[in-house]
């Protein structure tokens, strides 16, 4: 029997660019700023609920939905925040962090020779979970330097095959926050029409500068057709726990659950408890969190004053992005070797993110959920690389 080694479902997927950039920064020693994970210590209390959990007796498998406590809390939580009400029996599930409930979701509305819409640059888990359902992505671009949606161009690439539009918002790695009218013109769009809405909300606490989070399941039509997917990591600083939950109307969460429980079926159950407990007895948690990574911004945005690097400020999401267009004419993806191997700082870049990224892109991202003082460093570093060096658009 031959292996059949060319029989790759798919064939042009590597490695991911976080895990090479994060794995360059540990050959370099550099300063890691680019993959998205917190380097700070948990809530010492959030800790403590996992030994308190454990020592309860969640150690055996958690109900495949996820625990019903925690799924009460989340749609208490929901309430508490503005949000609509949510069932936590029938609109409800756990899954293991963000990703999953994306995976699952798509596995259970796309099928073979159906499309989904995705916004470049979008998050690298959307176009292979597509594909690996039988689908393709049809890749529309966020036009620099504001990242907006246009509507009309999504209009003309609907068609007769389009099932899926997936958005992120807050947007990794754009940093743009979708609008109020945004949500009225996908809903506009989407109107009688066979398609479901996936909306990547893992950063719904990070937005600066005022703005609120306009929720698909806050809108009166989009919530009846649309998975909305959150993420503790992101709330709670816990990326590592991976649990995250999807909300969605109770018949799309039949379909999503009928994938899940056969994908990870069910996440641990000590940590769903501990999320439990610590949300009980720290209700409003989540309530800081945009102000924490505001003051984190503004810390990183003002060391980096006077490196050359054009910041417009984050609107959401846990990054902030950077063009380097005045300090050097090479690619992204070289920019951020030369970073590495000559400032000793790691950095993410955004053409990875496209399926047909601009030619002229100059833009990279730094990821803000860091102690102060990586911080600090990671931008005495960039400003020490870029002093004195002569600005592209003068012959660099």
């Amino acid at each position: 029997m031959s292996y059949r080694g060319n029989a790759s479902k798919l064939p042009d997927v590597g490695t991911t660019i976080f895990t090479v950039m994060s794995r360059r920064a540990i050959e370099q020693r550099a300063v890691n700023v680019g993959q998205g994970f917190p380097d700070y210590p948990i809530d010492p209390d959030l800790a403590a609920c996992v030994t308190e959990a454990i020592a309860a007796g969640f150690n055996q498998y958690a109900p495949m939905e996820g625990n019903v406590r925690l799924r009460a809390a989340i749609a208490a939580k929901i309430a508490a925040g503005g949000g609509r009400a949510v069932d936590p029996e029938s609109e409800l599930t756990v899954s293991c962090g963000g990703t999953e409930s994306i995976y699952s979701a798509i596995q259970a509305v796309v099928g073979a020779g159906d499309e989904a819409i995705v916004f470049d640059p979008a998050y690298d888990a959307y176009d292979p979970a597509v594909r690996l359902a039988g689908g393709r992505c049809i890749h529309i671009p966020l036009a620099a330097p504001h990242f907006r949606y246009d509507w009309e161009r999504v209009r003309a690439n609907m068609g007769a095959r389009t099932r899926l539009i997936i958005i992120n918002n807050p947007h990794n790695p754009a940093t743009s926050v979708a609008t109020a009218d945004d949500l009225d013109r996908l809903a506009e769009l989407t109107r009688d029409r066979p398609i479901t809405v996936l909306a990547d909300e893992v950063y719904e606490h990070v937005l600066y500068d005022g703005r609120v989070h306009q929720s698909v399941m806050n809108h009166p039509e989009l919530r009846e057709r649309s998975f909305a997917v959150y993420s503790f990591g992101k709330t709670l600083h816990i990326t590592g726990w991976r649990v995250g939950y999807c909300v969605a109307p109770a018949e799309l969460t039949r379909e999503l659950r009928k994938v899940h429980q056969f994908n990870a079926f069910s996440i641990a159950a000590p940590l769903q408890e501990a999320i439990r407990l610590y949300l009980d007895r720290h209700p409003d948690a989540w309530r800081t969190v945009g102000a924490f990574f505001s003051a984190k911004r503004d810390l990183l945005r003002a060391r980096l004053a006077d490196s050359g690097l054009a910041m417009p400020p984050a609107q959401g999401s846990y990054f902030q992005l950077a063009d380097y267009s005045a300090i050097a004419d090479c690619n992204d993806v070289e920019f951020t070797e030369r970073l590495i191997n000559d400032a000793g700082v790691a950095v993410i870049p955004l053409t990875p993110f496209y399926r047909e990224p601009p030619a002229d892109m100059r833009i990279v991202r730094l990821c803000v959920a860091k102690r102060d003082e990586t911080l600090a460093e990671a931008a005495s570093r960039i400003c020490a690389y870029t002093a004195g060096r002569p600005r592209a658009r003068e012959g660099a």
